[in-house]
């Protein structure tokens, strides 16, 4: 077998085995403990599911507190991210994927591929207090920063 890494994100709330098992209309088996502690898990396709409480906090942490390598994965997953420390109102990054724009200046129309678009490679872009967007690159502290949250 090999190892492999998760990043989802899910909506939670806390639940007993017990609860679970009434919520979805089961009868608890005989060899599960209804009181142990744990969470109920909706994931983004609708899927419910119980996880116990010891290995939800092994695979999950919360969205307000995200190192900058989950950060990256949200972004990847078509997700707003942005640090709480920082100070701009409405600031946040996105993710840019590879693409192809109509070239606007005579250096551009230079380099057009044989649809007459200049390609470009994936980046993260920021949205600025001022509004616009511009590219944006990581600083040593954003990079270990664990203040990342997801903007809804």
């Amino acid at each position: 077998m090999k190892d492999y890494i998760g990043v989802k994100v899910v909506a939670t709330e806390p639940m007993s085995r017990g609860e679970y098992n009434a919520y979805r209309g089961w009868k608890i088996p005989n060899d599960e403990n209804p009181a142990d502690e744990g969470y109920h898990i909706r994931y983004s396709d609708g899927y419910e599911s119980w996880c116990p409480k010891k290995q939800f906090y092994e695979a999950y942490r919360r969205c307000d507190n995200m190192t900058f390598g989950i950060a990256i994965e949200a972004l990847k997953k078509g997700k707003k991210v942005a640090r709480a420390g920082w100070n701009g109102k409405g600031m946040f990054l996105y993710y840019v994927p590879v693409g192809a724009y109509a070239p606007c200046t005579e250096i551009a129309a230079s380099l057009v591929n044989e649809n007459g678009l200049v390609e470009y490679g994936a980046y993260i872009a920021m949205k600025t207090v001022q509004g616009n967007v511009v590219p944006w690159l990581a600083s040593q502290t954003d990079m270990l920063a664990e203040d990342w949250i997801i903007i809804e």
